[in-house]
């Protein structure tokens, strides 16, 4: 029986990391559909490579870091579970790898093929972990100080913010230090805009990646024993309230309803586990207005030139989502338990400030030594041409 079990939970494990390697299918379409046709095979080179490069760093430095863990021994021991700690790292990779795709979409059409990849490598390597180890297997004493301080750990059950808050805080400092696209704002504050090229690939994306994340919540639980039916319907809830909000305020904008989903998603991973089915579906929806509201801000007031609305999308969803799990996961407002209001505050504090940090000084030392955008000239002209030499359809 003892045998069944541990294949079971291999074989549960690692249908869940096949859900969320389709979700980087998501990624990438969804990019594909929101630059312009100039850019669509750099949208689609990124990602894949991207994920090559995370699985490389995060096998021989990340997953050590934030787990004490390595695979230099023979492959009989690695053997041993069924080699569960082996599809466990496979699972908990395509998290690590979501980091660089969600960065992927903020600075697209004007961002440097290799120096993005080496700041993939660092960041999958040595920051993403640092706080994945702090969360999720108590490195550095972070949750004894949460639990100590304010009555209970800081509680992050599918990533709203080690991965979504994380990915969009370290975009935000990217997309600074990059500069907007040459075009996209005037000298005299004008806002020219830079509509999407496909909006059928922009919803298969959405699609996707709505479809994969049932997946990256459900199967956190990471043993078969521990899923939950509550998870999933708090994400159906959470997606369905984001939708909607980001239909109406979005004024049945395409590009705002495709998103909606995906803001709900990531506000609910947090407490998916904990949350009463309603108070999901508030949450989701809070983020679907949230997502429209800032990204608008961010785009035409701030002049933040965020292509895919990475930021407002997992960096304050994902925040947003992180401290929603403290007030819809107490038992006074139908939740399980466990949770507290100021812990949840202060693990989202310390992960952003993280992030932020991160992202500023891999991309502003890039900046200094290597150079991380396209010339003028190069970006008129096409990330497509410029960095792969073809465009995404041949000419009639």
């Amino acid at each position: 029986m003892e045998n069944i079990k541990t294949a079971s939970d291999v074989l549960f494990i690692l249908l869940g990391a096949i859900m969320v390697l389709a979700m980087h299918a998501g990624f990438a379409f969804l990019e594909v559909g929101t630059v312009r046709k100039k850019n669509q095979v750099n949208a689609l080179v990124k990602i894949i490579v991207d994920f090559s490069i995370s699985t490389i760093a995060y096998f021989f430095i990340g997953y050590g870091i934030a787990y004490g863990l390595d695979f230099y021994g023979s492959a009989s021991v690695l053997s041993e579970k069924n080699g569960y700690e082996l599809v466990k790292f496979f699972f908990l990779l395509t998290f690590a790898a979501a980091i660089p795709a969600i960065i992927s979409g903020g600075i697209a059409e004007r961002a440097r093929f290799y120096p993005q990849l080496a700041a993939t490598f660092i960041i999958v390597a040595l920051i993403y972990p640092f706080f994945e180890g702090m969360t999720w297997n108590g490195n550095l004493g972070m949750q004894d100080w949460i639990a100590a301080n304010f009555g209970a750990e800081f509680h992050d059950f599918a990533g709203s913010v080690v991965v979504h808050a994380m990915g969009g805080w370290l975009a935000l400092g990217a997309v600074i230090m990059l500069g907007h696209r040459h075009g996209r704002y005037g000298k005299n504050g004008e806002i020219y805009a830079h509509p999407p090229s496909s909006i059928p690939f922009l919803s298969l994306g959405a699609w996707i990646l709505t479809v994969g994340w049932f997946g990256f919540n459900v199967m956190s639980a990471q043993t078969i024993d521990a899923i939950a039916g509550l998870v999933a319907v708090n994400s159906l809830m959470a997606m369905v309230g984001g939708i909607l909000v980001a239909t109406f305020i979005g004024r049945n904008d395409p590009g705002f309803v495709h998103n909606g989903p995906l803001a709900g998603l990531v506000a609910v991973c947090a407490g998916s586990d904990l949350m009463h089915p309603l108070g999901a579906l508030v949450t989701g929806g809070i983020a679907g207005g949230l997502f429209v509201w800032t990204f608008t801000l961010a785009q035409n007031k701030w002049k933040i030139d965020d292509v895919l609305g990475v930021w407002p999308l997992h960096g304050l969803c994902g925040a947003w989502g992180g401290i929603a799990a403290g007030i819809f996961g107490s038992t006074a407002l139908g939740g399980m338990g466990g949770v507290t209001f100021m812990g949840q505050l202060a693990g989202t504090v310390i992960g952003v400030s993280i992030a932020l940090v991160g992202g500023f000084l891999v991309y502003g030392v890039m900046k200094n030594l290597v150079g991380i955008r396209l010339t003028q000239e190069e970006e008129y002209q096409g990330a497509d041409l410029s960095i792969h030499k073809i465009a995404a359809e041949a000419e009639d």
